[in-house]
């Protein structure tokens, strides 16, 4: 796991952090390998690191299907979920004050789980999910329960263009008492997008003020996408 600590140690975080407060997201290029992403989607049919398949139209989510982790996580995928947190917390922690709600994250991703737990929140909240040719995902919120940490991630799996077409990353931010603003994100294979789970806070003239966000994908037009994403509290079911 040297290498992906590596490589999360080497990343701009001020600069990731400047584009969380800015815009509520940011983009981290080829943070996993093309090794990484070939074994990661090519385990998807290994039924034991799973707890949970949705299929996404039997609940009007979109098109697709994505499976929950169960634990333990896979080493990459808990290697990255433990070593991006402590990076990510001054950013939730500065949101929270700015909006005056009363939480206050440690750098340590076992205190999060904690807290989840004392809720009845002990399920891994990690996902993989895969679209073919019509598939999307409608716009939604990762929350899964009262505790929750206010930014998450996706990671690319598949190349677009190559593998599949269409199928970009869509962001809305709805300001109070305007219209909603839509973001269009077309990540390489092996990118990040981290982003915000619920809201961000916007400076007004009276102060700080929430915009909420969600997040969706468009359709794919052809091919076969597959996404990785890491949520960083667990879930009550």
């Amino acid at each position: 796991m040297n290498d992906i600590i590596r490589r999360i140690e080497n990343i701009d975080w001020a600069m990731i952090s400047e584009s969380l407060h800015k815009n509520g997201y940011a983009v981290v290029p080829e943070l996993l390998s093309e090794g990484e992403c070939e074994t990661l989607k090519s385990e998807y049919h290994a039924s034991d690191l799973y707890r949970k398949t949705v299929v996404m139209a039997r609940h009007r989510f979109g098109l697709g299907e994505y499976k929950y982790f169960n634990y333990p996580l896979p080493d990459l995928i808990q290697t990255m979920r433990t070593q991006i947190y402590p990076h990510l917390v001054p950013v939730a922690n500065a949101w929270f004050k700015a909006l005056k709600i009363d939480a206050d994250f440690l750098p340590e991703h076992s205190a999060l789980l904690q807290q989840c737990h004392s809720k009845g929140q002990h399920k891994a909240t990690v996902l993989i999910l895969k679209y073919g040719k019509g598939g999307f995902n409608t716009l939604h919120q990762d929350l899964y329960g009262d505790i929750y940490f206010p930014i998450q991630m996706v990671l690319m799996l598949s190349n677009p263009g190559k593998d599949f077409t269409g199928g970009e990353f869509v962001l809305t931010q709805q300001i109070p008492r305007a219209q909603s603003k839509a973001i269009v994100l077309n990540p390489g294979k092996g990118d990040a997008v981290i982003f915000t789970t619920h809201f961000k806070p916007e400076k007004g003239a009276k102060g700080y003020y929430r915009v909420n966000m969600k997040h969706g994908v468009s359709e794919i037009k052809e091919g076969n996408r597959c996404t990785l994403g890491i949520i960083f509290h667990d879930a009550a079911s």
